[in-house]
């Protein structure tokens, strides 16, 4: 029996979590992906299938504002970042879509930062 890996283990949960989670023109869904040294977070409106607004630790605009701070404090600048985007947008109410990924550590933070930021969920 071959072993699954962690990547194939959080696509399924992945999956598991998208049956459930869907962004409409109303109220779109804010997906998080966390790589191991970065972070990204986008609001997606699933009808369309098309990103609203995205915000991430690699953004040229938050470049320079990322210096010195641990990944969990970036998380949280990028999660209101992106709150402060979509707020430009028009966009108050999202669902939250985890990636995935426990929500805990940096996915937590990214959501504290998004709800400090004006976003609803």
């Amino acid at each position: 029996m071959a072993k699954i890996s962690r990547a194939a283990s959080r696509e399924r949960r992945h999956l598991r979590v998208r049956k459930k989670v869907y962004g409409t023109p109303n109220c779109p869904r804010l997906s998080v992906f966390r790589s191991i040294s970065e972070i990204y977070a986008q609001v997606i409106d699933d009808m369309e299938g098309t990103t609203l607004v995205s915000a991430s630790s690699i953004d040229q605009e938050l470049r320079g504002k990322m210096d010195g701070l641990k990944k969990s404090e970036q998380a949280r600048l990028v999660g209101k970042t992106v709150a402060e985007r979509a707020k430009n947008k028009g966009i108050d109410m999202v669902v939250f879509d985890r990636g995935g990924f426990r929500y805990t550590g940096r996915v937590k933070a990214l959501a504290d930062g998004a709800r400090e930021g004006g976003l609803d969920f």
